[in-house]
C-alpha cells in the first residue's frame, strides 16, 4: 500500500516491498500496519503533531470518529500536504 510507505517514508523508516525495517538487533522486517493498527499510527500523528504545523484540523476530526481508516486518510492527506509546502 503506497500509503503507508509515504507515512513510513515521513517517519523516517526504511521500507521494501510493503514491509518495514525495524531495528531490534535483528534486522527484520515486518509487514506495515499504519492502517490497521493503532499502535503504528498514533506515533505518527504525534510526531505531525510535534510539527506545530496549522493544518491538522482533518486530523483532529478523523481521530474523533474513533475510525482507524478515516485517521489513516487524514494522515496521508497531511503529510501529502506537507510535503508539497515543503
Amino acid at each position: 500500500m503506497k500509503d503507508n510507505k509515504l507515512i513510513a517514508e515521513f517517519m523516517g523508516v526504511e521500507t521494501t516491498d510493503g514491509l518495514v525495517f525495524q531495528d531490534n538487533n535483528t534486522h527484520e522486517f515486518h509487514p506495515i500496519k499504519y492502517h490497521t493498527s493503532w499502535d503504528w499510527l498514533m506515533p505518527v500523528i504525534e510526531n505531525i503533531d510535534h510539527l506545530q504545523y496549522a493544518p491538522v484540523k482533518g486530523i483532529e476530526d478523523a481521530l474523533s470518529t474513533r475510525h482507524i481508516g478515516d485517521t489513516h486518510k487524514a494522515v496521508v492527506e497531511f503529510i501529502k500536504t506537507y510535503n508539497d509546502e515543503q
